[in-house]
């Protein structure tokens, strides 16, 4: 378990974490998923970057371009975008300038962030009318899925590969650790988060909100929630990597930024 907000102690847990969260995705039936020392990178075909993504480099100066010629082959063999991570660590240092070069263009930047689970409130706030739980079945699972992709905005062909993609993946089980949250009003399906035990940190992902049930305090409850399960097992320290726009509402639970942010490059088949 990591124990502190150390950059030396969080970084490479947030890191490995966030790998482990979205290389679950190329374990899917007809996905690939590469796991080496220099690269790790998944290919689902969906015609979502978000689905076929680089998300660790660690190649010499002069491996990167020969690297990075190769894997986007792959991705032009699927005719897919494909999204590059870089950061926290990347090797080369100078990555994003070699990424430029073979033709990807800067998307969006992830603030890496992390909090002290000590530091949370006992229980997440209560909201009238609304009740959270976990799922625990695959129909349920499914109700998730599509209330994530309508929360993140994704594109409608994207919806029913992502639904089934995340039903592949299954409930939880001993050796992911990853476990879904969602929140109902009035029977409906209006939020989620995800939470992943994962190199001794607890990890938030799919934290999304339905557009008319935003601003009504949904993203903090879910975001909570997930934490204090994890404090719970005796985790102490919890990781995301936030949009701009999420770090002020991170911020006010204690999460705060310990590295730089991460980047992503963006590359699409011609």
């Amino acid at each position: 378990m990591v124990q502190d907000l150390s950059t030396a102690a969080v970084v490479p847990a947030l890191e490995a974490n966030m790998v482990a969260f979205w290389a679950a995705f190329g374990r899917n039936p007809g996905a690939e998923l590469y796991e080496g020392n220099d690269l790790v990178w998944f290919l689902t075909g969906a015609h979502e970057p978000l689905f076929n993504s680089v998300l660790r480099t660690h190649l010499s100066p002069d491996a990167v371009d020969s690297a990075i010629t190769t894997t986007l082959a792959r991705g032009a063999s699927l005719r897919v975008p494909m999204f590059w991570y870089v950061g926290p660590s990347p090797s080369p240092a100078d990555l994003s300038t070699h990424l430029e070069r073979h033709g990807l263009t800067y998307a969006e930047d992830f603030v890496a962030m992390a909090v002290d689970l000590r530091t949370l409130p006992e229980e997440p706030p209560s909201i009238p009318g609304v009740t959270l739980a976990p799922v625990e079945d695959l129909q349920t699972l499914r109700t998730w899925a599509r209330a994530v992709v309508i929360g993140m905005e994704l594109p409608e062909q994207a919806h029913d590969g992502y639904v089934e993609m995340e039903a592949s993946l299954g409930l939880e089980t001993p050796e992911h650790l990853y476990r879904r949250y969602i929140a109902y009003r009035d029977g409906e399906a209006v939020a989620t988060s995800g939470l992943l035990l994962h190199s001794g940190v607890a990890g938030i992902f799919a934290v999304a909100t339905l557009p008319h049930a935003r601003r009504q305090g949904l993203g903090r409850a879910l975001t909570l929630a997930p934490l204090l399960e994890a404090s719970r097992r005796g985790y102490r320290v919890g990781t995301l990597q936030a949009t701009p726009m999420g770090v002020p509402l991170y911020g006010r639970l204690g999460f705060r930024e310990v590295c730089d942010p991460i980047k992503l490059y963006l590359w699409s088949p011609q």
